[in-house]
């Protein structure tokens, strides 16, 4: 539990462009862990806040997760009976109102800042998206940073993974193959990227393929590592040139995901009121 007010976390997620759930306690009646308007703010990964701890709050963590997962739109309110089904033993009853904060764009992790990385961001600059551009050398980055990108000088660029959103679009395109590939090991690892795509050769490939497998990945998952990435159509090896082509890719693969979700999407459904457990 990360201990920073949800005002705060709201804001923090915000300006990342992190997606989470609001969950307020909108009644209470008899005993119950949290007064009424208390709130928490749940990530797909973290949770700010706390509605109480026990059971309600990992039952409502659950809800707020899969509504992330999902995609829902939806304001959701849940009741609940603090007694022996959710093994709490309070003995009053308690709504939940979850509330949706979902970010719009893509969400874009660029691991690197040399040539074809400053190339590419001043192309993303003009994209819907967010983008966390990760290096250990603070003196790579230039003086000025666009307004949708965040700069982030980390010692360990790998720990940065665990801390991206879910449903990220992962580019690496380091000075070192070695970083390249503990980078492609934690992103894989983690498996609930978008889109992920690792500059080198068919040859770079095929040799980071045989060291992830002995590390137990298997086919299935190496098989969504893109290597080489960009659209092959452009041609080039000047940083502009592959930096175009990335784009090129990464445009065709969220207007891929956003045809995908138009298709799927759920009909609008009015406020969800489930019977008290």
């Amino acid at each position: 539990m990360n201990r920073v007010d949800w005002i705060s976390a709201l804001n923090k997620l915000r300006d990342r462009g992190e997606s989470c759930v609001l969950v307020t306690i909108l009644d209470e009646r008899g005993s119950t862990p949290r007064n009424n308007g208390t709130k928490m703010v749940v990530t797909a990964q973290k949770s700010y806040e706390t509605i109480g701890g026990g059971h309600l709050e990992h039952k409502a963590m659950q809800i707020a997760r899969r509504m992330l997962s999902d995609g829902d739109t939806e304001v959701r309110l849940e009741k609940f009976s603090l007694g022996a089904s959710l093994g709490q033993c309070c003995g009053g009853a308690t709504s939940l109102l979850f509330e949706p904060v979902l970010q719009s764009g893509v969400q874009i992790a660029l691991f690197g800042a040399g040539h074809v990385a400053r190339a590419l961001v001043n192309l993303l600059a003009t994209l819907p998206c967010r983008v966390r551009w990760i290096d250990s050398r603070d003196n790579e980055f230039p003086a000025q940073i666009p307004d949708n990108v965040e700069k982030v000088v980390s010692e360990f660029p790998t720990d940065e993974v665990d801390d991206l959103p879910a449903h990220s679009y992962c580019i690496v395109l380091t000075h070192n193959h070695q970083l390249d590939l503990e980078l492609s090991e934690r992103i894989l690892k983690r498996g609930d990227f978008d889109y992920f795509g690792l500059i080198g050769s068919r040859t770079k490939r095929k040799r980071f393929e045989h060291r992830l497998r002995a590390k137990g990945m298997d086919d299935a998952l190496l098989a969504r590592m893109i290597c080489p990435m960009g659209t092959p159509e452009v041609k080039g090896k000047l940083p502009a040139e592959i930096a175009i082509a990335i784009a090129g890719e990464v445009i065709a693969h969220y207007n891929a995901d956003f045809g995908a979700q138009k298709k799927h999407a759920k009909a609008p459904q009015a406020l969800s009121i489930c019977r008290p457990a």
